[in-house]
């Protein structure tokens, strides 16, 4: 195959990769730039289907972000391919303080008492993960499913994590629009500067006076 691997990813190279990045973050955040910029449609398509990816990054649909940013993406009439892209901005850098921010604006929204740190949330996805694996495994032995973890998560964590993470979700989805839309425009008129200055040296060297 053509785009094959020479030598083939291993299991724990895909996992070291998906936490930090062979290049690091400040390559990988280059190589999302150069592709958008380079994406072939009219750069406001591009900047809103950018800022779906960044807005949906601020929830906690982890596993159907890539859904969501193409389902906001089309609504709105923005790029696809743009829109995935943004959600690199929920990376596991970022994704801590994502978490930290929404779930506390979503406790004071909702007017629940009491402030979560970092750790107790990452507690919360474990045991709520836990109990979630176990009801799965009881479909197929004798064992009895609980759901109290997992009602509990879904009030004190899942729920005002989704409320909070809307209004920051919307302020780095708006501010990244207008980040990206300056810079796709740039990039455009740049590029159809040189293809006119392509086209002016073909059409000199045509008119050229052939001896």
């Amino acid at each position: 195959m053509v785009f094959k691997r020479r030598t083939p990813r291993s299991l724990s190279g895909w996992a070291r990769e998906l936490i930090y990045p062979r290049g690091g973050f400040r390559r990988a955040v280059r190589y999302v730039l150069h592709r958008m910029r380079r994406l072939p449609d009219q750069p406001e398509r591009v900047a809103r289907g950018f800022a779906a990816g960044v807005f949906i990054s601020f929830t906690p649909f982890f596993g159907l972000h890539f859904l969501g940013a193409i389902a906001i993406a089309w609504a709105i009439r923005g790029n696809i391919l743009a829109a995935l892209l943004g959600t690199f901005i929920g990376n596991p850098v970022t994704t801590p303080f994502i978490a930290i921010t929404s779930v506390g604006l979503g406790h004071w929204m909702l007017g629940m008492p009491g402030a979560l740190d970092l750790p107790e949330i990452g507690h919360a996805f474990a045991r709520a993960g836990t109990q979630l694996w176990l009801n799965t495994s009881a479909i197929f032995t004798p064992r009895q499913m609980h759901w109290d973890r997992l009602v509990m998560f879904f009030r004190e964590i899942y729920f005002p994590y989704m409320i909070g993470g809307i209004v920051p979700g919307l302020v780095a989805g708006a501010a990244f629009y207008w980040l990206t839309l300056p810079l796709v425009r740039a990039y455009h008129k740049l590029r159809a500067s040189r293809a006119e200055e392509r086209a002016e040296r073909r059409r000199l060297v045509r008119e050229e006076p052939r001896e």
